[in-house]
């Protein structure tokens, strides 16, 4: 007679018993669900069979909600409360979103909300939506709940954006093994791991995201040297370019309903001209004319060359030139347009990869991910190690940045710093932790602060704080600061309810480039600014504390290098400053050596030397 083995209620599953996990790719514009079986991926598809899942959800007055193509098809009749393309709005204030053709409601400091019969929705509302969706279908398909998932986000999704897509994860009931970047899905989903080690490029135009990544495999692991990319362009864009040029030969949009039958005719117009050279358009009432595919291009030619600016600098980041390029890898719908391919050969010189669909190669990634991170596959899978894609950092004295972890760490990542007081007696410590590639806080962005409260009492410069900078998988970020004689420790989690866009991120990036010996002058002289202003400090304690032991023309030279410092301190000159402290440093040199005379004298009087041994 055959045994079964029985694991008991809540004990781990079986060595051999695979638990079920899945990789979604959450799309601007559709999205997809994939799971491995039997050694095998399998992209999920509806009842219908189906695989994209179009990412709209429609909003009913009794509160209901409809997802996917049963949504996209009310775009036109019911516009304000059919959301599409909510992908743009995860993680972003109102200032950031600008133009929108939902009916929004929020202030410059809160996130976003959309307006819709059922009351107001946040973006990881809309999203959970989305989500649950694709979590039905691969329950059903597994036969049971799923145990983890693996989400794809783009590269240059900052940390709200990050944060805001594991909290529409959570609302959906989807326990997330991982956020993963969809450039390193798409290298996983073509087996680049089990290529020659090298280089490999990874281009990915989406709807409304771009993001291009360069990769390196070497030794097993799976490596991001550098990431690009434009939140803000994608096939939507391309859209919208086209509907611009039917507006100028007259078509009419007076109304959302009519915007949205201009967009929709202008993606299935794009998709059409992959395979044909001239199509007919026909919008009744709104538009009607012929479009042919070299009228189409010059259009989108400006989009196109908008990708090849973080293509060089991606390039330039990691120190690589065209010619080390092993491979380059198409991801994203919007990469099947004949233009694209064509200007993505002639700039990496090669003939890119698009074997795999590109609208199903990031979830394909995903899944295999997940079932590594599941425990399903085997140890000889690949390692992946992601990248942060803005510096990590302190505000220190004088308005400057102390950056902790640079741009381009793998992740995950933990840095340690010490630090220290700046006057005596200081009990509390601010800390101010912000993101960017300037040297000046007031040029990068501000993600939090906090305090580290009980700091004994100690001389300027005793005290020793060691403040650690974790960021995990998904590239979220937390902050510990500890007081090292005491222990006292203070922590945050940096969660902002909204975030930086991807274009201030390229504008970061570039201000950092442009402004690089404007900032080296400029650090260098808010350093000395705070090194005059501790100097002065200390000398007008010592001076108060040591009166006695001041001579008068001692005193006289004292005072006159402390008018000259603190004339030149507001200046821009930071040698000017540096001589001033040298030679305040130099006239109060014989005073501070008999203040440590007599400090010393007062310590041993009526000590034996064998007590210091």
């Amino acid at each position: 007679m055959a045994l079964l083995q029985i694991s008991e209620p809540g004990q781990s599953p079986l060595p051999h018993e695979r638990r079920r996990a899945a990789g979604i790719d959450l799309g601007t514009t559709n999205s997809l669900i994939a799971t491995v079986r039997d050694g095998h991926v399998q992209v999920l598809g509806d009842a219908e069979g189906r695989i994209l899942l179009p990412s709209v959800v429609r909003f009913h007055a009794d509160g209901a909600a409809t997802i996917g193509q049963a949504a996209a098809e009310a775009e036109v009749s019911d516009p304000l409360n059919t959301i599409a393309s909510v992908k743009r709005l995860m993680g972003r204030g109102r200032a950031e979103i600008g133009a929108s053709p939902y009916d929004l409601s929020s202030t410059d400091e809160g996130p976003v909300r959309l307006r819709t019969v059922a009351g107001e929705k946040t973006p990881v509302e809309v999203s959970a939506h989305i989500l649950r969706a694709l979590k039905a279908r691969a329950e059903a398909y597994l036969g049971g709940e799923l145990s983890g998932v693996v989400i794809t986000v783009p590269a240059y999704f900052d940390e709200p954006q990050r944060q805001a897509t594991k909290d529409a994860a959570r609302l959906a009931g989807l326990p997330v093994l991982r956020l993963l970047n969809e450039p390193t899905a798409a290298a996983v989903a073509y087996g680049l791991d089990r290529n020659p080690e090298g280089l490999y490029c990874v281009y990915d135009l989406g709807g409304g995201t771009f993001d291009v990544s360069l990769l390196r495999l070497s030794q097993g692991v799976f490596e991001v040297l550098a990431t690009g990319g434009d939140a803000l362009l994608g096939g939507d864009d391309m859209d919208a370019a086209l509907v611009r040029h039917w507006m100028g030969e007259g078509a009419r949009a007076t109304s959302p309903s009519e915007t949205r039958q201009l967009l929709r005719a202008a993606r299935h117009a794009r998709e059409r001209l992959s395979g044909e050279t001239e199509i007919m358009i026909d919008v009744p009432g709104v538009f009607q004319g012929l479009l042919n595919r070299a009228t189409l291009e010059g259009l989108i030619d400006p989009l196109i060359e908008r990708t090849l600016a973080p293509c060089r600098r991606v390039l330039k980041d990691a120190g690589v030139k065209v010619a080390d390029i092993h491979e380059v890898v198409l991801v994203g719908g919007a990469t099947r347009t004949p233009r694209l391919r064509e200007r993505i050969e002639g700039f990496f010189r090669k003939a890119p990869l698009h074997d795999i669909d590109p609208d199903q190669v990031v979830a394909i990634g995903a899944a295999r991910q997940a079932d590594l991170l599941i425990g399903n596959a085997g140890a000889a899978d690949m390692l992946l190690l992601d990248v942060i894609p803005l510096s990590l950092g302190l505000e220190i004295m004088g308005g400057l940045v102390e950056k902790i972890i640079p741009r381009n760490s793998p992740i995950p990542a933990s840095r340690a710093q010490e630090f220290t007081t700046y006057k005596d007696g200081q009990t509390a410590l601010a800390l101010h932790v912000v993101q960017g590639e300037r040297d000046l806080v007031s040029d990068c962005r501000s993600l939090a602060r906090f305090s580290l409260r009980g700091i004994p009492p100690m001389v300027a410069g005793a005290a020793r704080i060691r403040v650690t900078f974790r960021v995990d998988a998904d590239g979220l970020l937390s902050v510990t600061a500890r007081e090292l004689t005491q222990g006292i420790e203070s922590e945050i989690t940096v969660k902002p309810s909204f975030g930086l866009s991807d274009a201030d991120i390229e504008r970061m990036l570039g201000d950092s480039i442009i402004h690089a010996s404007d900032d080296a002058l400029m650090r260098a002289l808010r350093e000395q600014q705070v090194e005059a202003d501790r100097m002065i400090v200390a000398v007008e304690a010592a001076m108060a504390e040591g009166a006695d032991l001041l001579m008068e023309n001692e005193r006289t030279a004292i005072e006159r290098q402390m008018v000259l410092l603190q004339s030149v301190k507001g200046g821009t000159d930071p040698q000017a400053i540096r001589a001033a402290i040298v030679s305040l440093d130099q006239a109060s040199a014989d005073f501070a050596a008999r203040r440590m005379d007599a400090g010393l004298r007062k310590a041993m009087t009526g000590r034996s030397v064998t007590e210091f041994s």
